[in-house]
């Protein structure tokens, strides 16, 4: 039986393929998308890639591109970034993603949104009939009135907890934000969710990705295939 971590590996090589020499590229958060770090910094240390940049998605996919060598720049620094490499916590068949199980959603919103081609990589058991149904949804909101903003959403539907680290104080995201893990249920229509929630003050962003992945490539026992949008 192959591993997770194998199938992690194999997703990861498969979009590490789609990079060419000058681009900037979008260096996702996550164990998988930590593969992908890792096989840029060594295909640029080999010499089979040239003249990359990245934009890293949070704090930690910085820590490791800079200690596997990978150049870095920042949003602000680049006009688009041509291709972003990611995982993704769950997937359903329209390629509409939850993302956010690291707590980097909102970086990772918005380097995808400034990529021309973003690339999900997973193995098959992130696959999903509908969004929701094996993954809670991440929601970024600040301090202020939190619990107000946590019994709004349990109003829509389902139940939810504050994100707490090992030692039991609250998960803190790079911008210094909790967040709000709602059990919500199975999700017929990620747009239309995607818009209440991005009406409501005090939600920073939410993990709902729906139309940004242009391509999914997921490895199982079989090997890994690759699909677009």
């Amino acid at each position: 039986m192959t591993s997770v971590e194998t199938l992690k590996a194999m997703a990861a090589a498969a979009a590490v393929a789609l990079v060419q020499p000058g681009m900037v590229i979008g260096l996702g958060f996550g164990s998988t998308a930590a593969h992908a770090t890792r096989l840029i910094g060594e295909r640029l240390a080999s010499g089979a890639l040239r003249d990359i940049v990245g934009v890293p998605c949070a704090e930690g996919t910085a820590t490791l591109a800079r200690e596997m060598g990978i150049p870095l720049t920042t949003l602000d620094e680049v006009n688009a970034v041509d291709l972003t490499i990611d995982g993704a916590d769950e997937v359903d068949p329209q390629m509409a993603l939850i993302k956010g199980g690291g707590g980097a959603l909102l970086r990772e919103k918005m380097v995808a949104q400034a990529s021309r081609r973003v690339a999900i990589i997973v193995d098959e058991s992130k696959l999903s009939p509908a969004l929701g149904t094996r993954f809670y949804l991440p929601i970024e909101v600040v301090d202020f009135g939190y619990r107000a903003t946590a019994r709004w959403l349990e109003a829509q539907g389902g139940s939810v907890r504050l994100r707490v680290r090992t030692d039991g104080q609250p998960f803190r995201t790079d911008q210094g934000n909790l967040i709000l893990d709602w059990a919500c249920g199975p999700i017929t229509d990620p747009a239309a969710l995607a818009a209440r929630l991005a009406a409501r003050a005090g939600i920073v962003e939410h993990g709902l990705f729906v139309g940004l992945a242009t391509d999914l490539f997921v490895a199982g026992a079989s090997g890994v295939r690759h699909l677009t949008r």
